[in-house]
């Protein structure tokens, strides 16, 4: 059985579990938003650790299983994976929300729409630096949550209801029948850990620097099937940014697309790095994990 608590997170038991009823696994996405900012009016970020105490006060009765700081990495779980928490509205006679599958697992995360945090400003969840994320979701994945989004993405969702009975997965707020809230608005990519090292020979082998580069710029232009492939594969681990294609001429949006890939796997494997080595071109290591198939 994986484990009922979040390795890595504090531990703040509220009691009052109740079993969950069975059915497709989900994990469904919040945030705060307990203020309301603008561009033009951006406020400070309230801080986390009156969000745990209101949470674990007065606030008990409307507690997710985690509150999430996506600006320090904390994590608070008050719930047990396999208990129902009391997040989602659940209109009495129709389907029960909270407790709609074999786990329900639901993340606040502590944010609005243009917090300010050491007087930077971000308009969504995903412009934060996310840390925690990747523990989060390999410990949701632990409990067969599928890295999907039934209803939607955050950014457009449905709520429908057969799909939110049926289909396991992600939900944000917005996808969940019977509430009318609108958040999570957006939420951190999943991202897709390294293939084994057996895979490589399906794979193709990396081509080197020279072969992405004109001299000290992007080889924009340049003409190979290989940027198909590529393009395919980012779009299939979720980082793809084209508006048409990918084909086999590359373009911006290969760059932006691959540099997307590395932000995304800098996080999940904690490497730690910045600046140039999250640019363009691709390094061994991140095309080597994006395990583009040979033609």
């Amino acid at each position: 059985m994986p484990a009922l608590w979040m390795p890595g997170a504090t531990h703040l038991d509220l009691g009052d579990h109740a079993p969950c009823d069975g059915g497709p696994a989900k994990a469904l996405a919040h945030i705060t938003w307990d203020l309301n900012a603008t561009a033009a009016k951006p406020l400070d970020l309230v801080p986390y650790e009156r969000l745990r105490t209101f949470f674990a006060g007065p606030g008990r009765g409307s507690a997710s299983h985690l509150l999430w700081n996506p600006f320090a990495g904390d994590v608070t779980q008050f719930l047990p994976a396999n208990s129902r928490s009391k997040s989602l509205v659940d209109t009495p006679g129709r389907t029960r929300t909270n407790r709609a599958g074999s786990c329900v697992i639901q993340i606040e995360a502590l944010f609005f729409p243009y917090a300010r945090v050491a007087g930077v400003v971000y308009p969504r969840l995903v412009d934060t630096p996310c840390k925690g994320w990747p523990e989060i979701l390999d410990w949701v994945r632990s409990w067969g949550v599928p890295d999907r989004w039934p209803n939607g993405t955050p950014e457009k969702a449905v709520r429908d209801e057969e799909t939110w009975e049926t289909e396991a997965g992600w939900y944000p707020h917005k996808g969940v029948p019977e509430n009318d809230h609108e958040d999570p608005l957006s939420w951190p990519a999943f991202t897709i850990p390294a293939k084994p090292a057996s895979s490589s020979q399906t794979s193709e082998p990396y081509p080197g620097h020279d072969f992405f580069m004109a001299g000290t710029k992007p080889a924009l232009g340049k003409q190979s099937p290989l940027f198909t492939r590529m393009g395919k594969r980012l779009v299939a681990v979720g980082c793809g940014r084209y508006s048409v294609g990918p084909g086999p001429k590359l373009g911006q949006a290969d760059v932006d697309s691959y540099e997307a890939w590395q932000r995304a796997y800098n996080t999940a494997h904690h490497k730690g790095w910045s600046g140039t080595a999250l640019k363009w071109p691709p390094g061994k290591e991140t095309w080597d994990a994006l395990d583009v198939p040979k033609a």
